[in-house]
């Protein structure tokens, strides 16, 4: 895959290519990529601690005809420091708003943790994307990833595991290992969804990714369970890995409501 998710002559406007497209919309971003260039300017503003946790609120659809990214900090301490970051269309509407927890590393040390027993992705079969109902032919985030499911696992309704590896946020550049992880940690809704998305809808207004360590290699993975409650509300939780094991979790609420 030798594509990227945006393009940018300035670091400060974004210009969605047609893997950043949601399929809610032809004109709205998954929600994924944007999240990453959040994550890159977070990064840049604060690189004397390591982005631990961010949380997005998602205040209107993000424009796939572009965007502006403007970080700041907000809070430097000696171990803990915040950062904020907006999303705005072309007319400076927010569209988002991602906050930063940055956290101090210490000198490496033994300690105890627990460790998760995974199936590795070597093992994994490729496979398709969730079905979803598009509400438009144009091409998708589907069309900049690769998946792989464990052995007798899909991309059927229910808790799933899954194994992805994603074009990157822009061309010739590297993404930091925390950026490589917003796509997947965005699609934990589609992945641990109940039922499928002919009849219903679940839309996420937020997303909480928490990273305790940095993700290693291409193929990040998730495992994701959907909870979805009769009064319309529910949330995805998703845990996040690589290779070698646990890297953090991903937390979604979810808006459920039929369609058509």
């Amino acid at each position: 895959m030798q594509d990227s998710f945006f393009t940018t002559a300035d670091n400060h406007w974004f210009v969605p290519t047609d893997h950043s497209r949601g399929p809610w919309h032809v004109d709205h971003c998954h929600a994924g990529p944007p999240t990453g260039i959040a994550v890159r300017a977070l990064e840049a503003v604060m690189p004397s601690q390591r982005l631990t946790r961010i949380t997005v609120e998602l205040l209107r659809p993000i424009p796939h005809a572009g965007f502006f990214v403007d970080a700041r900090v907000q809070k430097v301490g000696r171990s803990v420091s915040r950062t904020h970051c907006d999303i705005s269309d072309a007319d400076g509407r927010l569209a988002a708003t991602v906050s930063g927890l940055h956290m101090l590393e210490s000198v490496p040390q033994t300690l105890p943790t627990h460790h998760e027993s995974l199936d590795p992705v070597d093992k994994a079969v490729t496979g398709e994307f969730p079905r979803a109902v598009l509400s438009h032919d144009a091409p998708t985030f589907v069309g900049g990833v690769t998946l792989r499911y464990p052995p007798g696992e899909g991309p059927e309704p229910g808790p799933t595991t899954v194994w992805m590896r994603t074009v990157p946020l822009l061309p010739d550049e590297t993404p930091s290992p925390f950026q490589r992880m917003c796509p997947l940690g965005d699609c934990g809704n589609a992945f641990g969804r109940n039922a499928d998305a002919d009849g219903i809808s679940f839309v996420n207004p937020d997303l909480s990714i928490v990273l305790h360590r940095d993700p290693v290699g291409d193929w990040l993975g998730m495992r994701a369970v959907g909870y979805w409650e009769s009064n319309g509300i529910g949330s995805s939780d998703a845990q996040l890995f690589d290779r070698h094991g646990c890297v953090g979790r991903a937390l979604q609420t979810l808006l459920i409501r039929p369609t058509g």
